[in-house]
């Protein structure tokens, strides 16, 4: 059957081996290709006579902490490094699939494996199983399962802290992160979204080298496969927080405003609201005001929106997120940039315009319609905006009241500006903005509170002919309409 002699001697060898150890009838295929000194260990370990089947029972045994202890303890792992190294020149993937998912188990959680794979240069074992594949073709399920458990696997080390974070990042960063990110496949982009979670959480070297041009290159993949899959959104909310001004998608040139762009704000504005204990860089609250500066001048004030956020129109819904999460930055008040400093956050985006900016879009808006529906409806001298999203006006409303909370000088500044009437108009309520009344009382007892120059002002309104809105009769006002601008304005009917 054998052309040559030393074929004939090969096979023989090869059949004496496996009758030697009385494997022939039981043994696949797969375990001739395999060496002894990997292949024996093996299945004595499962206690069983098929590679493949000995790897899927090493499976279950590493599912539970016992098994993952006791298997440490017979240094189970450099072996399988070693038949990972073995394979990676075949084409067949069963074993490699197998192998990175019995390490993935065998990682889950216990410390000895997880030090022996970093140990045993397991990060670039796993690398150069990456790097064997073709990223430029269409994929299987079999690469896509390597890929899968490989990541798996990775985010399983990196749990055991900083230095396993460093050794995968440095490993893998960026080339092969940005060739996996490219595949485009949930499972995958899913996966490698929270091993970059992990191994940024804790490590601001990490996130700084995330958040510059060569990872928000990975981050921008990852948001094209996924767009809106939940876990995704970890790392898109996690790198956002970082980036000094939103260079991703955000440059200072454009005023065109996409649908990534309002991706990345909505996750911004949930990752911040589900710590609103945590205090954001300067830089970034400073680069969302200027998100929201630029958009504001491409938004369509005169289209009245029919929604709430997201509307499905990019440059809207990128100016409400950015209001939003101004209005969480804001909430933090009284947080000190630095213990040594003596500027709030507030502070700095007040001195760059922000109070300016929203006293604005309250003057330029058209009444609440409690109080449009108190009047005639006449033609107004003046075309008034109307709100682009539903919320707008009262989103408005409730950053100017995180701003006033115990900040004399913020009340202050509403009076040198004139807007203290402008600011007790909001206290109705309105069809496209729900809780406005709420929001509006809110911030009018920030306005008013320990501030005798901003009391005496309200108390010397003087009273004129007015419209019935009951919500701000309770309170001690009444609205009256200017005949000319069509404007409302607030007057005091509580008795001095």
């Amino acid at each position: 059957m054998f052309s040559t002699r030393f074929h004939r001697l090969v096979a023989f060898r090869l059949f004496a081996t496996l009758v030697l150890n009385k494997k022939v009838e039981n043994t696949s295929p797969l375990t001739l290709v395999v060496p002894e000194h990997i292949l024996d260990p093996l299945l004595a370990s499962a206690n069983c006579a098929k590679l493949d089947q000995a790897l899927e029972n090493l499976i279950e045994t590493a599912k539970t902490p016992d098994g993952r202890l006791n298997l440490a303890s017979v240094k189970i792992l450099p072996i399988i490094l070693d038949l990972i190294k073995c394979q990676m020149s075949s084409s067949n993937h069963v074993l490699v699939t197998l192998s990175l998912k019995l390490l993935r188990n065998l990682c889950a959680g216990e410390i000895l494996n997880q030090n022996c794979f970093i140990e045993e240069d397991g990060v670039d074992v796993v690398a150069r199983a990456f790097d064997s594949i073709s990223f430029d073709t269409n994929f299987g399920d079999e690469i896509i399962e390597i890929i899968r458990f490989g990541l798996e696997l990775l985010g399983n080390v990196c749990g055991a802290g900083e230095e396993h974070q460093a050794a995968v990042w440095f490993r893998l960063f960026p080339v092969v992160f940005k060739d996996i990110a490219r595949v485009r496949v949930k499972k995958i982009s899913d996966v490698l979204s929270m091993v970059l979670y992990s191994c940024c959480n804790g490590s601001n070297e990490i996130m700084r080298q995330l958040c510059e041009v060569q990872g928000l290159q990975i981050v921008a993949e990852i948001y094209n496969c996924f767009k809106r899959w939940s876990r995704g959104r970890l790392v898109v909310g996690a790198s956002c927080k970082n980036m000094p001004r939103g260079i991703l998608f955000f440059t200072d040139t454009d005023d065109i405003f996409t649908l990534e762009n309002e991706f990345l704000l909505s996750v911004l504005y949930e990752t911040l609201n589900k710590k609103r204990n945590e205090l954001v860089p300067k830089k970034f609250a400073l680069s969302v005001l200027g998100i929201l500066k630029r958009v504001v001048t491409v938004v369509d004030f005169f289209s009245r929106g029919q929604s709430k956020l997201p509307t499905g129109t990019p440059a809207v819904d990128v100016l409400g997120y950015s209001i939003n999460i101004l209005r969480d930055i804001c909430a933090q008040d009284r947080v000190k940039l630095r213990s040594e400093e003596s500027v709030t956050i507030v502070d700095l985006l007040l001195s760059s315009g922000l109070l300016d900016l929203l006293i604005d879009f309250l003057r330029e808006l058209e009444p609440p319609s409690t109080i449009k529906k108190s009047f005639p409806q006449e033609s107004a001298s003046v075309q008034l905006k109307v709100c682009p999203y539903k919320g707008f006006r009262r989103d408005i409303v409730a950053v100017i009241a995180n701003c006033l909370y115990g900040m004399k000088h913020v009340q202050d500044a509403i009076r040198q500006k004139d807007a203290i009437l402008l600011l007790l108009q909001q206290c109705v309520t309105d069809d496209d903005n729900e809780f406005l009344r709420e929001c509006g009382i809110w911030a009018v007892r920030n306005l008013l509170e320990g501030n005798e120059e901003n009391q005496k002002i309200v108390a010397e309104l003087e009273i004129q002919g007015s419209a019935d809105v009951p919500a701000l009769t309770e309170l001690g006002f009444r609205m009256e309409l200017d005949p000319h601008t069509r404007r409302a304005k607030l007057v005091n009917i509580s008795p001095c």
